[in-house]
Formats: structure tokens, C-alpha cells, sequence
């Protein structure tokens, strides 16, 4: 029988490479049409994928934050929720 579009989704998921833990991980967000546009902009005016820009916009902010922490200071064990 002839797998349904949500399997043949699901089935493509399971076989991608380096998915798991360190590897990479799906998102699947909503965000406002200003956001959209805006991110549509960037990557077009960088000549890269929207991937790429909110890749580097969460890598650059994640950077300036742990740059303001000591490591295994009560703040920096909250931010990476280490109990």
C-alpha cells in the first residue's frame, strides 16, 4: 500500500544524517510577517539561506551571553539548566 504524505515525511526525518542528539534538530516556529520579511531580507542581502542567518544570529547572541558569565557560577549553571 502507498505510504501517505505525512509518512513518506516522517520516513525522510528518520533518514537524515547526523539527526539526534549533537547533530542537528528540527524547528518549526511561528514567527510575525515583519519577522519574515526581515529574515528573507538579511539572507538575500548576505547571499545565504535563512538557515544560515538565524544560525548565526543565535550563535552570535549565545556568544555575548556567555561571555558575560563565569563558568559554573550559579548563572551560568541556570542558563544551561544544570541542577
Amino acid at each position: 500500500m502507498a505510504k501517505t504524505a505525512a509518512e513518506r515525511q516522517a520516513a525522510y526525518r528518520a533518514r537524515r544524517p547526523m539527526v539526534g542528539s549533537n547533530g542537528e534538530r528540527r524547528l518549526n516556529t511561528w514567527v510575525s510577517t515583519g519577522t519574515h520579511l526581515a529574515l528573507e531580507r538579511i539572507a538575500t542581502r548576505d547571499g545565504v539561506t535563512q538557515r544560515q542567518v538565524l544560525e548565526r544570529l543565535i550563535r552570535v547572541e549565545d556568544d555575548r551571553i556567555l561571555a558575560g558569565m563565569a563558568p559554573d557560577t550559579p548563572e551560568w549553571l541556570a542558563y544551561f539548566c544544570i541542577k
